[in-house]
This record gives structure tokens, sequence and C-alpha cells, in this order.
């Protein structure tokens, strides 16, 4: 499976044994996979199925699943709430000695809320059976349509990462290749500093000095950075374009990527190697801002 979005929509409809059913999936993104489930009262044999499918197709992200259901047609029933209208007509000899009124009328008591239900008729074992695998193969194919949204963003974001590392390897080379990293540049800048120190006439030892100046131009040395910050540009591109959820491992990469680059700013002392670094600084956040929205 590709890079995928952890954000999409989707909505299946259908009907069945007298029953219309609607499904809406909602994802956003998240640091693991939470589904959370909005299911009618007599569906809830449903849920182990649709957390068990869920868990199978995604890895991450903040799932929100609801199933709505309502009758069709003629298939609602009226039906007398015994215990209710027992009360009522309790109450009714108990006042007749003491108010002198007409006794309520039948559709007088059928009209006092909780006498009267309308609900939705008794299916048989059989009909509940194929209602509820209905039902639960309307999510199935809502679940992959809200598959295949979180695919089509994540091309989307491939393609924008894709540019980003792009970007990312060009700044890497422009540091390589600035001509303050050439030796000759170093020793001329290296003399120039022992030169100024010597001028100032506090007695200090020229060989002392070289040998600092050759200490701090060792660790000032860029080399290791640049190759690490290529290799974390191959390793991104692998990710980018392989098999699986990449976003946690892309999130690592991210930060690898900055700690080379802030450890670049940390040694140069030349101020192109220090505005390149910078700009790559500042690509390296757009780029995992990016990231926190893949699987």
């Amino acid at each position: 499976m590709a890079v995928q979005s952890m954000t999409g929509f989707a909505r299946r409809e259908g009907e069945a044994e007298g029953f219309r059913f609607v499904w809406e999936l909602r994802s956003v993104n998240g640091k693991g996979l939470d589904v959370r489930l909005r299911l009618p009262q007599g569906f809830e044999s449903l849920e182990a199925p649709v957390r068990k499918a869920a868990a199978k197709a995604f890895s991450r992200g903040n799932l929100q699943v609801t199933l709505s259901v309502s009758a069709t047609g003629a298939a609602v029933e009226a039906v007398v709430n015994e215990a209710a209208l027992e009360a009522v007509i309790d109450l009714v000899n108990k006042l007749e000695d003491r108010i002198d009124a007409r006794k309520p009328a039948l559709d007088g008591i059928l009209n006092i809320k909780g006498v009267l239900e309308f609900r939705d008729p008794e299916l048989s074992e059989a009909s509940r059976t194929a209602r509820d695998a209905a039902v639960l193969s309307g999510f199935m194919a809502a679940l992959e349509d809200l598959k295949a949204m979180r695919l089509s963003e994540g091309a989307a974001l491939g393609k924008i990462l894709g540019g980003q590392v792009d970007s990312i390897e060009a700044l890497t080379l422009a540091v390589e290749a600035d001509p303050s990293r050439s030796p000759e540049a170093i020793r001329a800048r290296l003399a120039e500093q022992v030169r100024s120190l010597m001028d100032t006439g506090a007695g200090l030892d020229r060989d002392r000095l070289h040998m600092e100046a050759a200490l701090l131009a060792t660790k000032a040395d860029l080399r290791e950075e640049i190759d690490r910050l290529k290799a974390h540009v191959d390793a991104a591109r692998a990710l980018i374009s392989g098999e699986g959820g990449a976003g946690r491992r892309l999130d690592f990469l991210a930060q690898e990527f900055n700690r080379e680059t802030n450890t670049i700013c940390s040694k140069s002392n030349a101020a192109p190697v220090t505005a390149i670094g910078l700009d790559l600084k500042v690509l390296i956040d757009q780029f995992r801002e990016q990231v926190q929205n893949l699987e």
C-alpha cells in the first residue's frame, strides 16, 4: 500500500428488510488508530466486526463512524404501552369523585405522551441476520471508499513531500559546493585570524595558535553532516515511494534533517553557509508539517 493521508470522508446508504441505513465515516489526523462508533440501539452486534475491519484497513487516524437507521414505509408499528394506559385509567378513576368532568375519550387518552408508541416491527431471527449482514456490507463499502480517498490524498501529499526532499537535497549540495568550504578558503581564513591575534601584541605563542586553529578547523568541518543529510534524503525518497504507513518514519527523518541542519548552522563560520542552513530549517519545518498528515 502506498503512502496515504489520514484525512477523508465516505458515505454509503442502502435498504434491507424494511430498513434504510446510512454509514458516514470521517477520518482526521491521530497519533494512533482511534475508532469512535455511534450505533443505534439494536445494532450493537456490529461493533466488533466494524472495529476489526477498521483496524485491518488503517494503522493511524481518528476515525468517527456513524450509523443511522430508519424504518421504511409502513414498517413502523403503533403499540399501546399497557403500563402507561393502566396508570392513566387508574388516575381517572381516582379523580372521578373529586372532579366534575366528562371521562376522557379514547383519542384523548391515546394523545397522552407515552401511552401510544411507534416502534420498528419485531424481526425474525433470519430477517435480523439478513439485515445486519446488509448493513455490515454497506460499512465495508464505505471503508473502501474512505481508503481510496486517503490514498488519493496521500498521493498528492507524496508529490509535495517529494518536491520538498528535492529542495533539501539541492540546499545540501549548495552547502557542499560553497567556496568557503574549500581548503584554500579555510587556510586563508585561519591565517587571517591568527595574524589578527598576533597583531594584538599580547605575547601569544604562534605555534600554539596555529595548533588551536587547526583543531577548530577540524571541528568546523561539515563533511559528516552533509553525508548524513544525503543519506536521509535517500531514505525519505524510499519511504515516500514505498509500501505501507510511512508517517512515523518520515517524522523521525524530519527530526534528523533538523538535527544535522542545526549542527551545520552552529559549526558554520561563513555567512553563505549559515544562510543556506537557515533556508534548510524553514524547508524542513514545512516538510514536517506535511508529514503529520500521513498515516
